[in-house]
């Protein structure tokens, strides 16, 4: 029990604020990249045997990336027209993997590898065509909305949601035809 105080300890000294400001690039505020956090070291401190991780830093910010991918997912009102694509006749095209029932452990890794790679090819993009993509597709706020928050003109804004878009598109085009 002393060593796996001393391992929580340990890993929130030395981890503590490199982790936050990891966290905190990928949320939308402060408060948001707290509770993660604090979800993180609630994770580590409920592990009663912290040996068998061989790399704790790379533990921390892979329990990370999956926190911040559930808080994600939780707000998103995910419909399955949002997840299609259209082929180049105008039908839309489903992923096989979305509309299987049976989650198994093959889905669930292609699914995390999905997410893992779309917020990778996200955090590429520039800021402001990152912020506008995220406020729109992730929180639901209207282009003309964020014109008003941001003082840009809707052209501008449409304008980097586009780009974004098309930067998605090109960086995922291979793993969705894998899929």
């Amino acid at each position: 029990m002393a060593q796996q105080q001393q391992s929580t300890l340990y890993a929130v000294q030395n981890y503590g604020k490199r982790l936050f400001s990891f966290i905190r690039g990928r949320v939308k505020n402060d408060e948001d990249a707290e509770d993660i956090l604090q979800d993180v070291w609630y994770q580590l401190s409920s592990i009663i045997d912290t040996e068998p991780i061989e790399q704790l830093s790379a533990w921390l910010y892979r329990v990370s990336r999956n926190k911040i991918v559930d808080r994600n997912r939780k707000k998103l009102p995910q419909s399955l027209e949002d997840l299609a694509f259209e082929d180049e006749d105008g039908e839309m095209i489903f992923p096989e993997a979305l509309l299987s029932d049976s989650m198994n452990p093959e889905t669930e890794m292609e699914n995390a590898f999905f997410r893992e790679a779309f917020f990778a090819a996200l955090s590429e993009l520039p800021e402001k065509q990152r912020d506008v993509f995220v406020k729109n597709e992730l929180e639901d706020m209207t282009l003309q909305q964020i014109a008003g928050q941001t003082g840009d003109s809707i052209k501008t804004i449409i304008s980097r949601k586009r780009y974004a878009v098309a930067h998605l598109r090109e960086r995922l085009q291979n793993l969705y035809n894998e899929l």
